[in-house]
C-alpha cells in the first residue's frame, strides 16, 4: 500500500504549481487503483481543509465538494472513513470546523461521553464541554 502527503492532494485538487500539479496527477491515476487503492490519513484531510481554508481562500462549499470527492474515490483508501463522512455531514451543516468534527464524531465513536474543550466554537458540538475558566 501507498500513502498520499497533504502536499499531493493540494497540488492535485489547486492545480496551482504547472510541474508538481501535473506530478501529483500522474501519481494519483498510475499509482492510485481500485485494486491497490492510496492509504489518505484522517490527519491529511484534515490539514487539506486548514490548507484550502487558510491559503486558498476556498469556500466551505469548494471544500465540501473536494472532501466529496476524496471520501467518494474508490482508488482512495480514507482511514477512519466513517468517522469522516459524519465529520464531513457536521461541517456540512456550518456549525464546526472540520478537524473539531473529527475529533469529537472520533472520540465518541471511541466511547468517549464527552471531550473537554476551551474552544467555544468546538463546544457548541453535541461531542463536546467546556472547560470555564477560574
Amino acid at each position: 500500500m501507498k500513502g498520499l502527503d497533504t502536499n499531493v492532494l493540494v497540488r492535485y485538487f489547486t492545480q496551482d504549481d504547472p510541474a508538481q500539479s501535473v506530478t501529483a496527477e500522474r501519481c494519483i491515476q498510475t499509482t492510485c487503483t481500485e485494486d491497490q487503492p492510496c492509504l489518505i490519513h484522517a490527519v491529511v484531510l484534515c490539514e487539506l481543509v486548514w490548507v484550502l481554508e487558510t491559503a486558498y481562500g476556498y469556500s466551505r462549499d469548494q471544500i465540501i465538494n473536494v472532501l466529496d470527492l476524496v471520501l467518494c474515490t474508490r482508488q482512495f483508501q480514507v482511514q477512519d472513513r466513517e468517522i469522516m463522512r459524519a465529520a464531513l455531514n457536521i461541517y456540512r451543516s456550518g456549525t464546526a470546523d472540520f478537524a473539531d468534527a473529527v475529533i469529537g464524531h472520533g472520540n465518541r465513536t471511541a466511547g468517549c461521553e464527552t471531550t473537554y474543550t476551551f474552544d467555544r466554537k468546538a463546544a457548541r458540538l453535541p461531542e463536546f464541554t467546556a472547560l470555564l475558566g477560574p
